[in-house]
């Protein structure tokens, strides 16, 4: 059972939320970073992890989120609204997608996680799942779950960037996240992110979610670098990704050790 806010909940009232990257995907390091500070996992099923369509898999992702109180952000494949139905109804409440280039698109997407849209019927549909305690939680699953479902965008390409104001306008958009390494590579200037193109892009963005009152999403290095995003709108930081933690902390850890035993000898 959850008992801190939701993510929707606390975008809402312009709280700052702090998350890790995880591609090392299992749910014992779900409850790993439950016990952490933080607020949130981004699960990066684009390119590892489970298939997304194995519901047994993500359900016990969100099993392992309910248990230790943090929320998850899945970041999926593909913009498929079967996929964006499917996950949801696993009780994750949270998606990220990818590689978007058009209004029409991201409002389609956004369209097949709300029951209710645009005081229209939207395109989620009905049964007894996880998220509704499989049937048993039906009197306020719809307005419950238009209500704490999140829909994020990734904005990584030059056609996303063309049509950024269109996008970023679709009604219930939850935030934006900017890829720095894609949106390098489809300027021309691979894993550059300091070339003036690519950090003009990213104010582009920034600006551009300031405008529509949108919540950025994106990496931070370190305190300075977090406090600045913080005062310009990021929403969700992300702090670094598991990978590269455990890369960095145990080949120091190794270092010394082989140090320590040279050095006594």
């Amino acid at each position: 059972m959850r008992n801190s806010p939701t993510l929707a909940a606390r975008l809402n009232r312009g709280d700052t939320t702090v998350g890790v990257l995880s591609t090392i995907i299992h749910p014992d390091l779900i409850e790993v970073y439950g016990s952490l500070d933080i607020d949130f996992v981004w699960v990066d099923l684009e390119h590892g992890g489970p298939n997304p369509y194995d519901a047994e898999r993500v359900e016990n992702l969100a099993r392992a989120a309910d248990v230790s109180d943090i929320e998850l952000i899945l970041r999926l494949p593909t913009t498929e609204p079967a996929l964006i139905r499917k996950v949801l109804d696993t009780g994750v409440r949270n998606v990220l997608l990818p590689r978007v280039e058009t209004r029409a698109e991201v409002q389609r997407c956004v369209e097949a996680a709300h029951f209710t849209y645009n005081d229209d019927v939207g395109d989620r549909g009905l049964a007894g799942v996880r998220a509704n305690s499989w049937g048993k939680e039906m009197d306020d699953y719809i307005d419950r779950s238009d209500r704490e479902v999140q829909v994020g965008v990734m904005i990584e390409n030059k056609r996303a960037l063309s049509n950024l104001d269109g996008i970023l306008t679709v009604d219930d958009l939850a935030f934006a996240f900017i890829g720095p390494w894609d949106l390098s590579h489809s300027l021309g200037h691979p894993l550059e992110e300091s070339h003036d193109s690519v950090q003009d892009a990213i104010e582009e963005v920034e600006d551009a979610c300031a405008t529509a009152d949108v919540p950025t999403m994106g990496f931070v290095d370190g305190n300075e670098d977090a406090v600045e995003k913080a005062g310009s709108g990021y929403q969700l930081l992300v702090v670094g990704s598991d990978v590269d933690a455990l890369r960095s902390g145990i080949s120091k850890r190794a270092a010394d050790a082989v140090h320590g035993v040279k050095g006594s000898e």
